[in-house]
């Protein structure tokens, strides 16, 4: 059986596909779907969030969501919520935080992501769990000059990536996506051989020039798929 927020996702991305509600379309208010589908605003975001995450809509504070716009740059995936995106296509859900620490950006990784060696941040690792079998495994540096709110957050409701989404809006990311293979320590974390092939997603994003965070989501080869999905612009 359908669950309510999925129908609401799917009814939205048919009228988006469709062409029915063109870019720039503004989708009705959270309070207008509650009533349209008698259900909770939770339920409501969540499919939003679903939305937002896959790339077809844009959530502005204060002013709604959008149909996204055509992008000829678009690639293989936008910024994705693990844990929204199981839950959608119907699978069991949850996340374990396996470390999680404050201190000062090395050189090394400063150097990597070119910001200044000595910030502070927060250092998080992440198992992501999909239908009981491990899914990703998630290292994550969050700036706390940019996200200050973050030096006191567990992270035990919602994993990093998911309470970031909602926390904090970007303006610039860029992802590299490559095929790598699993060392011992992560072989253990996800329950597959020594050398086994893993997709591995690299991404950082700004807010007006300033790093947010910068992740390293690693997926078992055989478990998971980027996609996407294009369409000419009008």
């Amino acid at each position: 059986m359908t669950s309510l927020h999925q129908r609401i996702f799917e009814d939205i991305e048919q009228k988006i596909m469709s062409g029915t509600w063109p870019p720039g379309q503004r989708i009705p208010a959270e309070h207008e779907l509650e009533g349209t589908y008698g259900c909770s605003r939770m339920t409501v975001s969540k499919a939003l969030s679903a939305l937002a995450a896959r790339g077809m809509i844009v959530r502005r504070r204060r002013a709604g969501s959008f149909v996204a716009s055509p992008q000829l740059d678009r690639t293989v995936m936008d910024i994705s919520d693990i844990g929204t995106e199981a839950k959608v296509a119907g699978h069991a859900y949850s996340h374990r935080i396996l470390s999680r620490r404050i201190e000062r950006l090395s050189a090394a990784d400063a150097a990597a992501i070119e910001e200044a060696a000595g910030d502070e941040v927060l250092r998080v690792e992440c198992l992501h769990i999909v239908d009981g079998r491990p899914n990703a495994l998630e290292k994550r540096l969050i700036l706390l000059d940019a996200v200050p709110q973050a030096r006191s957050e567990t992270f035990a409701a919602n994993p990093p990536g998911s309470w970031l989404l909602d926390q904090v809006p970007w303006s610039e990311a860029k992802h590299i996506i490559r095929a790598v293979a699993a060392d011992a320590a992560t072989a253990k974390l996800l329950t597959i051989e020594r050398h086994a092939a893993c997709l591995l997603l690299t991404r950082q994003t700004w807010q007006n020039g300033r790093t947010v965070t910068f992740v390293e989501i690693t997926h078992p080869g055989d478990r998971y798929q980027f996609a996407g999905v294009f369409h000419p612009s009008k």
